[in-house]
Formats: C-alpha cells, structure tokens, sequence
C-alpha cells in the first residue's frame, strides 16, 4: 500500500518568506534582509509589527507567491511513490481560497482536485506524513513530521528538519 504525504503550500511550496520582504521594502521603503529575521515569528518580521498580517489579508499575496526552488520538481518525484495532498491552514484568510487554488493550477497543475485540502486546523490530517515549516501543525500531527526550514523556525529542533526539497525527496525516500 501507497504512503501519503500532506505538504504544506506557504513556506513549504510557495516562497512567502521572500514575497513578504518583498512586498515590505514595495511598501515601506525599507529592505530587510532574510538574515534580519531569523529566528523571528511573522508577527515579529518587520518594524511595522502588523505588515506581515496585512500583506496576509491583501488580495494577489497569496496568488502571486513566488514557488520554492526545487518544490514542482520534487513533487513530482514524490508523487511516483507516494499519495501527495497539498494541505493548507487557509481558513484564516478566507481571501486566500480562490487565490492558492488559481496558484496550484497555475503552478502545480498535475495535482487533481481531489488532492487539495483547505482546512483550518491540520491536526485531522491522517497521513503517514507532513513536510510543514510551523511548529504548531508538526507538533500535534499523528503521523511522522517533517519540519521545512524557515526564518521562524530555526531554533525548534524537536521534528526532523529538511532544508530544501533535495532532503525533503532524499529522506523521504528513505520510507518507501
């Protein structure tokens, strides 16, 4: 029997990390650097403390997400050997359901409908596993968590960390 696999979109598949600076310096003037925020939570990214919140709620941030390098290719390759669901956490920003479904078609065409998970608590997820950057998914997920790393989550070292989708793809090849 197939393995499954839920993988996160926002910081996992989509670059939010680099859209939010991004849109700060666009927006702002000022530009921060990915060093600047290590080790930081969103809410804790910028100067301005509510931009990242705001750029969460504006309509295109979620539709012109930049992909993480490697992600449709990895995905790919996943989905040869595994059951892959993209699961994300949308519900807090409602705006965003019509946006990440247009960037899933758009960038992730080859993922059917039926493999597309809009929740508001990931905790339901039953997979055998879950590639998530936050903390507060991995930790309550029953099957095996991969942490992807992030800005805010360098200093949790309780899941198995992956740092690029070539050691998302390598380790989970591993579990076959």
């Amino acid at each position: 029997m197939r393995k499954s696999i839920a993988i996160d979109m926002d910081g996992v598949i989509a670059d939010t990390e680099t859209q939010f600076i991004n849109w700060y310096e666009l927006d702002y003037g000022v530009k921060v650097y990915p060093h600047e925020i290590l080790g930081r939570e969103e809410n804790e990214m910028f100067p301005d403390k509510e931009a990242a919140r705001k750029f969460a709620f504006t309509p295109g941030f979620f539709r012109t997400l930049p992909v993480m390098p490697g992600a449709v290719e990895a995905v790919q390759t996943l989905m040869e050997n595994f059951d892959v669901y993209i699961v994300s956490a949308a519900m807090e920003f409602p705006q965003s359901l019509p946006e990440k479904l247009e960037w899933l078609q758009e960038n992730f065409p080859f993922i059917g409908w039926r493999n597309i998970i809009f929740c508001g608590d990931k905790s339901v997820i039953n997979t055998d596993f879950m590639i998530d950057d936050h903390i507060k998914n991995l930790d309550y997920f029953k099957g095996k968590p991969i942490m992807f790393h992030a800005f805010h989550n360098v200093n949790h070292n309780h899941h198995h960390r992956v740092n690029n989708w070539k050691e998302a793809v390598a380790f989970l090849e591993t579990h076959l």
